[in-house]
C-alpha cells in the first residue's frame, strides 16, 4: 500500500498528517475529496443504470422471440457462425500388413506412431510420402 493510501486509511495517521495543515489545506483537501467522491457516485450509477438498460432490452428481445415464435438455434443456425471444416488429403501412407489397411496422415497434429517407430528405426518419414497420389 502506498504511504498515501496508509494516511487516508488509518484514522491516526490522518488527524497527525491533518494537524500539520492549515485551514484552508484541510478545506481544499475536503471540497477535492467530496468532489471526487461525487464524481465516482455518478460514475457507479451510471453504470449501473446502463446495465439495467441492457437487461431490459435483452428482457424486451427474447419476449419478442418467444411471441414470433423463434428460438436462438434459428438464429445462430442462420448467421452462419459455424466455419465448414474442409478435408485436409493425406501425405504420407503406409499399408498395414496385419490388416492390410491403410495408414494415412495429412502431415498436420501429432505424427502418428508408425512414422515416429519407423523414424525410431532410422528411417526417414519421406518412406511413406505419397508421390502423385500413390504412396512411394
Amino acid at each position: 500500500m502506498s504511504e498515501a493510501m496508509n494516511v487516508l486509511t488509518r484514522k491516526n495517521s490522518l488527524r497527525a498528517t491533518m494537524r500539520e495543515m492549515n485551514a484552508d489545506q484541510i478545506e481544499k483537501l475536503l471540497a477535492d475529496v467530496t468532489a471526487i467522491y461525487d464524481e465516482l457516485k455518478e460514475e457507479k450509477r451510471a453504470q449501473a443504470e446502463a446495465e439495467e438498460a441492457h437487461r431490459q432490452k435483452i428482457q424486451s428481445l427474447i419476449a419478442l422471440m418467444n411471441e414470433e415464435g423463434i428460438t436462438p438455434e434459428d438464429i445462430l443456425g442462420s448467421t452462419g457462425t459455424t466455419k465448414p471444416t474442409r478435408q485436409v488429403k493425406p501425405k504420407y501412407r503406409r499399408i498395414d500388413n496385419a490388416t492390410g489397411k491403410a495408414l494415412e496422415w495429412s502431415g498436420r497434429g501429432r505424427t502418428p506412431k508408425w512414422i515416429t517407430e519407423h523414424e525410431e528405426k532410422g528411417g526417414s518419414r519421406d518412406d511413406f510420402l505419397i508421390v502423385g497420389g500413390e504412396s512411394a
